[in-house]
Order: structure tokens, then sequence, then C-alpha cells
């Protein structure tokens, strides 16, 4: 412990003005040193090791949400510095007030590359182990140019990888900002008829492998922001002609809730997925009841239960949206000093969530193949990930299958 303490202690001397931006005076400085010592090295009651007992099958299948932004490429190199992944911005991230969980340190995987294979063959050991039916991986697409493509490429290379998968097309300019707003553009999406035919080309040997996941038999693709085409149901029927044509079938396009997107059905879209924490409607924790560590933050702190309580009341109204579970949201890694966080998450408030989706989705089935999504496997600078860390090990993943075993009466992993 001493020799974390010695490690922190340097970094703040060498980089002093780190040190200025968190703290003005040694009083805070001091209690920061002290509680990061403590929290590095804490490992919470809730922790869970790996089950030994593989998960059994589940009528109700979990999808999540795939970040690929865990192995280096030129545009990032060029936007943010050589050598530049996700895990640049995890490891940055500092406690803002006593009890605030960071930095968040993986487990069993490490600070992994996606380069390596043998990294997302284990993903996919770990996924099935715990009964995630599948992955539905961010696709970067910018006028025919492909952005951190690596793991799509290894899937449709290698029929090793054989956990079910699907797509979701961030199609919003690839900016030098975190939350989706237009400031410093890096790479520009541009939508037009002509590309709506490249872009639906491109993925077609997705579409056609036999482990693309498919709802009622047809692929599904999930478009994160339909409200950015022109002419969303010119687009959609560019690509249902083209699908046909080339022998794909019918597809199953859906929209997502993302920055309070809600009227799918006037977009022709076949369905719509939740994307917590976007409209998560919460009232703001009062900061004064925190025990702040760093005086400059500026952030937004929420209860995690609250947020589950109001996208169940959601699902009530729109009873037709495919739901989304979230873990403890919080992109301080992304946004230091006023990250938006949702506190108290717990493995158990987590599996309460998911079975409560489920008997909605159970109670509300429109097709035949149930789904819900998780965000997210692995949004480590979010803050919401199944993958094992070193503060609750295997928990999260214990608890999704749990909740899913329970949601239909099969015995718990």
């Amino acid at each position: 412990m001493g020799f974390v303490k010695k490690i922190h202690k340097a970094k703040f001397r060498i980089n002093t003005a780190l040190r200025n931006f968190f703290y003005r005076d040694d009083k805070y400085y001091n209690f920061y040193i002290k509680y990061t010592e403590k929290e590095l090295t804490r490992v919470d009651s809730e922790y869970v090791d790996i089950s030994h007992h593989p998960a059994g099958e589940h009528s109700i299948k979990a999808i999540a949400f795939y970040l690929p932004q865990f192995h280096p490429i030129d545009e990032n190199d060029q936007a943010w510095g050589k050598g530049f992944t996700e895990w640049t911005n995890t490891t940055k991230a500092f406690p803002q007030f006593d009890t605030h969980y960071q930095p968040r340190l993986p487990g069993e995987l490490g600070f992994y590359d996606l380069r390596i294979e043998r990294i997302q063959e284990r993903q996919i050991e770990l996924a099935k182990h715990y009964g995630i039916h599948g992955f539905c991986y961010h696709y970067y697409w910018f006028d025919g140019k492909k952005l951190l493509d690596t793991p799509i490429k290894s899937i449709l290379q290698n029929n090793k990888l054989d956990l079910p998968f699907c797509i979701c097309w961030a199609n919003e300019n690839w900016t030098k900002r975190w939350d989706g707003t237009e400031n410093e553009v890096i790479i520009e999406q541009k939508h037009s008829p002509e590309n709506d035919i490249r872009f639906i080309k491109d993925i077609t040997p997705a579409l056609n492998d036999i482990r693309y996941i498919k709802i009622d038999k047809k692929p599904i693709i999930v478009i994160y922001r339909p409200s950015l085409f022109p002419d969303f149901k010119a687009t959609l029927k560019r690509w249902r002609r083209y699908a046909k044509d080339v022998g794909i079938g019918e597809i199953f396009v859906v929209g997502t809730t993302a920055f309070g997107f809600r009227d799918y059905k006037s977009y022709e879209l076949d369905g719509i997925v939740q994307f917590p924490p976007h409209n998560a409607n919460c009232r703001h924790k009062d900061l004064n009841g925190l025990n702040i560590l760093n005086p400059k933050f500026k952030g937004s702190v929420f209860e995690y239960t609250d947020a589950a309580k109001n996208f169940l009341k959601q699902l009530k109204r729109y009873p037709e949206t495919i739901p989304t579970v979230m873990m403890g949201w919080d992109n301080e890694a992304r946004k230091p000093g006023r990250g938006t966080i949702f506190v108290d998450c717990t493995p158990d408030k987590y599996r309460d969530w998911i079975k409560k989706m489920c008997a909605h989705t159970k109670d509300h089935k429109k097709t035949e193949d149930t789904v819900i999504f998780i965000n997210a496997w692995n949004e480590w600078s979010e803050g919401t990930y199944l993958e094992p860390d070193r503060r609750f090990g295997y928990a999260y993943l214990k608890a999704t299958a749990e909740a899913l075993a329970e949601s239909e009466n099969l015995k718990k992993t």
C-alpha cells in the first residue's frame, strides 16, 4: 500500500497542472491520496469469482452492445495522440467524491488490444458461459470509409468466433467530443441515396452470415439516429428493395431512443430500442450531500434506481419498445470533472432491472424472437460493462445469467 501511495505522489509531483486542476490546497490533495490508495486496493463485498457452471439457453435473447474502440487507428492517432484507444480515456479517470468508483480497472481480460484475436475468442467464451445471446457491434461507416472495424472483419474471417452478432450503425459525425455534438468534426457523416446503397452493399456479407442475429427470420439492423437522415423512409425503401434483389430477403430495421427519438412508426421502422441513459429523466442529486473530493467538479449525479424505475415506466407507456438495461453509467473518464454519473448501482439492483424488463417483454411479445439489449459489454469509459473488473469480478455477468434463468424458471447458474 505504501508503494501505491508513492506512485500517486510521484504522479502529482510530475504533473503539477493536474494537481492544481483538482486540488488547490494540501487538504484535498492528501485526502485524495488516502482515498485513492484505499480504492485501488479494494475488493467489493459483492465480488464474484468465475462460475464453473455454464448458463442454460433462454427464450429471451440478451444482446449486449459492443464498443470496438480497443485497437489503435490512424484517425484516433491524429485526433488524440499516437496509440489512443478507449483505455486511454478509462485510465485517466479520478474519483470526484467519496464512494465514486474510479478508476475502473479490468479483471481477467486486462487492458486488451482487439488486434489480438484470442481476446475476441475469450470474450465470446465468457458471453456464452453467462447466457449472453450475442453482441451488437457499434459500426462506424462514413461515406464508404470504415473505422474500428477490426472485430467485424475478424468475425467474418473466422467461423470459430461463433457468437451471434448484429450491427448498430453509429450514423453521426466523428467528432472530438464524446456526446454527439458537432464541434470539431474529424469525419463528416454524409447521407445520400448513393451512400444508402453503398452502405447496404458493404454490410451484405454480414447480413448473409449464418451467425447474424435475426428477428422473425429477418436480419436486424440497428440505426443509432434515424432522424439524421434527410429522408429515412426513402433510405429504408432502397435498403429493403436491395435486400430482396440480392437474396437477403426482408430486413428488420430498428432505431434507438437516443437523443429523445420516439416516432419510429412515421419513419417506417420495424421497431425501436431503448438506449439508456438517454431519456433517463432523473432528478439531480444534491452535490452538497456528497463528500466532494474535487471542488471543481461540475458534473451531474443521479440515482441508478431512479433510472431503472423511469425506463420501466417508459415501457408501460410505449409497450412495443425493445427494452435495454445498463449498469451504473459513469462517463467521468471521457469528461474529467464534468461527468454524468449514476450512483449506487449494484449487481442485485441490475439483476432486478433485467428481470422486470424480461417480464415486460413476455407480456408484450410482438415477434417470434424475443430480445432485450444490454448497454454494454465493454463501455469502460462510460462505466457500463459486463466484462469482469477488479472490484466486482464476474458479478454482473452472474447477475445477468441469474436474471435470465429466473425469468423463465430455469435453474440458477
